[in-house]
């Protein structure tokens, strides 16, 4: 019998890394990062104050024609509002009724070109959510589901932010 566990053990154990060989990020993973999160929230003072005080997140809106929006920034910044430090990402917060997508934290992940990118995640089993929404000064945007039903969003970034 132990030796039978052991020969499940190993087959199963080979099955693992040969999957694992098939999902191994290419660098095309590296040109896609995730660059921003959302977190979704009833009272804008209130989750403000909360992040602020709990982690020492600090907050800016964008202005009203955001729809009532705020930018976390969750590390140092620089005077055009961009991180100094590598391998921190800022955020934002949206009210729950100004979105038509599950209410729930999600992330941004960043793409060359949003078409092909919504075409990949189509093609893998995903849906996309919405049309593409040109965001003023930073890009173009649109939700998706994944494959295990988690949603997300892309972003293809304004020429600036490339």
């Amino acid at each position: 019998m132990a030796k039978k566990a052991a020969k499940r053990a190993r087959s199963t154990a080979k099955s693992t890394e040969r999957a694992a060989k098939k999902t191994t990020p290419t660098n095309e993973a590296v040109r896609n990062p995730v660059v921003h999160f959302e977190f979704p929230m009833k009272k804008p003072k209130r989750a403000a104050k909360f992040y602020q005080e709990a982690f020492g997140w600090n907050f800016i809106s964008p202005g009203e024609e955001h729809g009532g929006y705020l930018i976390a920034h969750t590390g140092e910044t620089d005077s055009e509002g961009m991180l100094k430090d590598k391998g921190v990402i800022n955020g934002g917060f949206f009210t729950k009724k100004a979105r038509k997508q599950p209410k729930h934290p999600s992330v941004v992940i960043a793409v060359m070109d949003i078409i092909e990118a919504m075409k990949k995640i189509e093609k893998a089993g995903g849906k996309i959510i919405g049309k593409p929404d040109p965001i003023s000064g930073y890009g173009t945007f649109v939700s998706f589901k994944d494959s295990e039903g988690n949603v997300s969003s892309i972003i293809e970034p304004d020429d600036d932010w490339k």
